[in-house]
């Protein structure tokens, strides 16, 4: 076995917690069944390791076995990383749903021209999504299988999900999904996040926005006074338009789990006070960022509980309006980023 492989199998082994490793074994089905009786999950994480290699080398496994492995627990647990959407866009005038086959065989060509050394592997998953891992090199050095690309798309539809792209990687990847799929372009959608589903269900708008119209008023106690019945009265219509607002802007039950989003402010600076900074001819340049671990929910706790101003700022709307988590804001109004954003791994 060579250092890579070993090394290789030795951090994905690493990333595996150990509660899920007998599981993910048994779905890679690889190991025997003699080998899978003999490995006891109880022993600390690196005693399983070593008799992974022994088994390895037992039977001869290559690094496609390995990968094989690492895609099944990716698949598996996808929020490992942060994932960035793109968007194909102008389809050809035929255009047609490519079917697997043909743009497995087409984007494996495609990229091939491309880059002289990469390793692709491709696996179709249980929701019909193409999950495809790349492992890139160049002309002087082999596929990094250590630092790999992760390509998520369901050819149904015009979005690709990826995490782990370098800069330099991404016009090759871009270049290679437009071939194989017929579109023109592919544009960056300024959504990223690491809960996957999230960003997917936001692009496709696969949750609930359906608004209640209506909500109900507290109990009413015995005994009241007519003052407070009246200023209660008005509290409760009050809650209620406060909520909905909330759902208008935000979306009614479970929301998308996002957990941030990001303004680039690029915008006049006004305070009568500070003419150094106000008589400045370049724009007042910063960054804004809101994190939470349910950011949507937050946001509409925050309007509907009164926390936030009603009705809801057209800067947190847009972010379900838009399917969108990254805004550049200028005097103009706020809008998607027009700069070509970094993909993060």
């Amino acid at each position: 076995m060579g250092d890579s492989m070993k090394r290789l199998l030795q951090r994905l082994i690493r990333r595996i917690p150990t509660q899920m490793l007998k599981l993910t074994l048994e779905k890679w089905g690889r190991l025997t069944t003699a080998q899978q009786q003999s490995m006891d999950f109880t022993q600390p994480k690196w005693v399983l390791t070593e008799r992974l290699l022994g088994v390895c080398e037992e039977n001869e496994w290559t690094v496609k076995h390995i990968t094989e492995l690492e895609m099944i627990y990716v698949m598996g647990n996808p929020n490992q990383g942060m994932w960035n959407a793109f968007q194909l866009i102008d389809p050809e005038d035929d255009f047609q749903s490519v079917e697997l086959m043909k743009f497995k065989e087409q984007f494996k060509s495609h990229l091939g021209e491309l880059v002289k050394n990469v390793s692709v592997k491709m696996k179709k998953h249980t929701d019909e999504a193409v999950w495809i891992r790349i492992a890139w090199g160049d002309s002087f050095s082999r596929p990094n299988h250590l630092k790999p690309t992760y390509v998520v798309h369901q050819l149904q539809t015009p979005y690709v999900y990826v995490t782990g792209l370098a800069l330099k990687q991404k016009p090759l990847l871009s270049q290679a999904l437009i071939l194989a799929t017929r579109y023109q372009a592919l544009k960056d959608a300024n959504l990223s996040g690491r809960n996957l589903t999230a960003i997917r269900d936001l692009l496709m708008r696969q949750y609930q926005q359906m608004f209640p119209t209506k909500y109900p008023s507290p109990l009413a106690e015995k005994n009241e006074t007519v003052s407070n019945t009246h200023i209660e009265r008005e509290q409760a219509v009050s809650a209620a338009n406060r909520c909905q607002m909330a759902c208008e802007a935000f979306g009614d039950g479970m929301l998308p789990q996002l957990q941030s989003v990001v303004y680039k402010l690029e915008t006049k600076f006004r305070d009568h006070t500070n003419k150094t900074m106000s008589e400045r001819e370049e724009p007042f340049r910063c960054v804004v960022k809101f994190a939470s671990n349910n950011l949507l929910e937050s946001l509409r706790h925050c309007a509907s509980s009164g926390i936030a101003s009603t009705p809801v700022t057209p800067l947190l709307s847009s972010i379900p309006l838009k399917g969108k988590n990254y805004f550049v804001i200028t005097d103009n109004g706020p809008g998607p980023s027009s700069q070509k954003r970094q993909p993060q791994s």
